[in-house]
């Protein structure tokens, strides 16, 4: 389960406003890439909080409100599918952080950045974390807000586009879905580099 020890090293060493950053969406056929930024206290208790793919939906939720209501500041922001095609899904991860943490209501002056590659252009020091949504809060909270957030957004395009039923996979390359391509085409928010082969 995450915890607090790696925002309390660099607590440590002089720094405050420490932000856990993490995305959702790098993988589907449709859709924006996501991205949470988020600030909490390190005495913030919420119970449940871990990786958001360990998590149920239901649980998803439920937390998703609990880190809003604790958190000192928390950002979603996307990168749209034409910068995903345009740019290729790494750049387009990394525009989308950029945008969370430069959203933030309240100045980061430390980053924590799920994965292994540090995204160009975040203007503050920052440190990746392999595996950081299963050993950082601020990092999990970021994956669940991350997650939640475009699985909602997801939804709403259900509505505009019934026939392809991203409610059920959310854009992701389910076998479902690569019949629906074949059957009706790609819609607007289909990511035309990752369909290269199918259409």
């Amino acid at each position: 389960m995450p915890d607090f020890e790696i925002e309390k090293s660099f607590y440590n060493q002089g720094y405050s406003n420490i932000c856990g950053v993490d995305e959702a969406g790098r993988g589907p056929l449709a859709g924006p890439v996501c991205a949470a930024a988020v600030i909490l206290p390190l005495s913030c208790k919420i119970e449940g909080l871990d990786d958001s793919k360990k998590l149920s939906e239901k649980k998803r939720e439920f937390l998703y409100d609990k880190i809003i209501e604790k958190a000192i500041a928390f950002s979603v922001c996307y990168a749209s599918v034409a910068e995903i095609d345009s740019f290729n899904i790494l750049n387009a991860t990394y525009f989308a952080m950029n945008r969370a943490i430069n959203s933030l209501s309240v100045t980061p002056d430390f980053c924590l950045i799920d994965g292994n590659r540090k995204p160009e252009g975040i203007l503050y020091p920052c440190e990746t974390v392999v595996k950081g949504d299963s050993k950082s809060c601020s990092i999990a909270a970021a994956s669940i807000l991350a997650k939640v957030s475009r699985d909602r957004l997801m939804l709403k395009y259900n509505n505009e586009y019934p026939e392809y039923n991203f409610a059920k996979h959310k854009g992701y390359g389910t076998k479902e879905h690569y019949e629906a391509i074949r059957k009706n085409g790609v819609c607007p928010i289909h990511r035309l580099t990752f369909l290269k082969n199918v259409y």
